[in-house]
């Protein structure tokens, strides 16, 4: 009886690895094809592994709470020679994953071939990041030689982790006996290990801060948008609003979205918006493609499909990466005035303030009248963009949010 493998998939685009959170179908139990067999976690969601056919499964090959790269062998299956045959899952071809298994004279052979392949993967998976806690202060880590660089390259580490670090050598260079003493005061202190969701944050904005990046920022009159979301039979949130003006301004001009690669900017080819939505332990970025084709009204029910999904941590790939901004409301947290960081892969983030009651003059009554205000900001990478070209941008979202029945 052939041996199928189950094998790591391709869980997203820059998906290298992911967690086994949970084993869905004991060894010895039979599973249809496609059937659910594995739940794992990436970096940006919850998802499941399912069997490439009917069988019975035989062997795991992984533990709980251990990374696997993308094709790692998890295990195998024991399958009709009528079914491998049928979905050209033949155990005895290279296609495998290794050629070594084409090699294997009988079932025996393979399995024990299969086994080892798929602890050797095991071993070879290391954490991305540890998660250390290190204290901000002093000058930090500005020279590190190649053996304090190799070290922190066995820990996994960065340079930003060591930003409490002070160099006790020639120009300040952190010494290798400087980097172990930290790590040695790290030890004594309480800890706890990063979840994946923080490491991958972490990484994300230690990127995104390599850029010189700025904000500008607008107040803007929302009494036009409360009236608007009062009288609809469907209630958008202020931060809906806000991504399909940005995504409207935008698709008038997307000069001010393209990245800077070299010497050439690189102009999007769709105007695919993203929006915070606060999960556990972090921030996931689900996209609303092609928002400005599509109306506030059509907008909504995928926002809120993918509002709920990211608190789950259950976005589908279709709905991740690949968004040339992204709006945050931040004034959901009673805030009123902050700097997003846009992602590395992005030039800007709208960022909308709480609303406050404040006096604005009516040239047409000669009075001071009570309006809700919110602050909007944007962040930007300024070798892309300068200010006047952000200003712009951003006065114009703001005039589309005063007309509401635009959007």
């Amino acid at each position: 009886m052939p041996k199928i493998p189950i094998i790591m998939p391709q869980l997203g685009e820059s998906i290298a690895e992911a967690t086994v959170i949970s084993i869905l179908t004991q060894e010895g139990e039979g599973v249809e094809a496609d059937q659910d067999v594995l739940e794992v976690e990436t970096n940006k969601a919850t998802m499941n592994v399912a069997a490439p056919c009917r069988g019975r499964v035989s062997k795991w090959l992984v533990k709980l709470n251990e990374s696997y790269t993308v094709g790692s062998i998890l295990g195998h299956l024991d399958a009709s020679t009528e079914d491998a045959a049928r979905l050209g899952l033949d155990a005895t071809t290279p296609s495998m994953g290794d050629a070594q298994v084409g090699h294997a004279s009988n079932e025996s052979d393979l399995d024990a071939t299969l086994s080892n392949e798929g602890e050797a993967r095991q071993r070879s998976v290391e954490p991305t990041v540890r998660g250390l806690p290190v204290p901000a202060h002093v000058a930090g880590a500005s020279y590190m030689s190649p053996r304090m660089k190799a070290r922190m390259a066995e820990l996994g580490l960065h340079a930003a982790d060591l930003a409490g670090i002070a160099g006790s050598g020639a120009a300040g260079r952190v010494t290798i006996e400087d980097f172990e003493k930290f790590i040695a005061n790290l030890e004594r202190s309480r800890m706890s290990p990063a979840s994946t969701m923080r490491v991958a944050v972490a990484d994300a904005m230690r990127r995104s801060w390599t850029r010189p990046l700025a904000t500008v920022a607008l107040p803007v009159c929302l009494d036009p948008m409360l009236v608007h979301r009062k009288n609809s039979d469907l209630k958008p949130g202020p931060a809906l609003y806000a991504l399909r003006a940005l995504a409207l301004a935008l698709g008038e001009n997307s000069a001010p979205a393209g990245r800077l690669v070299g010497s050439r900017i690189v102009h999007p080819s769709s105007i695919d918006v993203g929006f915070a939505v606060e999960a556990e332990d972090g921030v996931l970025v689900p996209v609303l493609r092609k928002a400005d084709k599509r109306p506030l009204s059509e907008l909504l029910v995928r926002y809120n499909e993918l509002v709920s999904l990211a608190r789950q941590r259950r976005l589908p790939p279709d709905a991740t990466g690949g968004s040339i901004a992204t709006v945050t409301n931040f004034g959901t947290f009673g805030l009123t005035w902050a700097t997003p960081i846009p992602l590395p892969e992005q030039t800007l983030v709208l960022g909308m303030g709480a609303g406050r009651k404040v006096p604005d003059w009516n040239e047409a009554r000669g009075q001071f009248l009570p309006v809700t205000e919110a602050n909007l900001t944007l962040s930007f990478d300024h070798r892309v963009l300068d200010g006047g070209a952000a200003g712009r941008l951003l006065a114009r979202v703001a005039s589309l949010l005063c007309e509401p029945k635009k959007l």
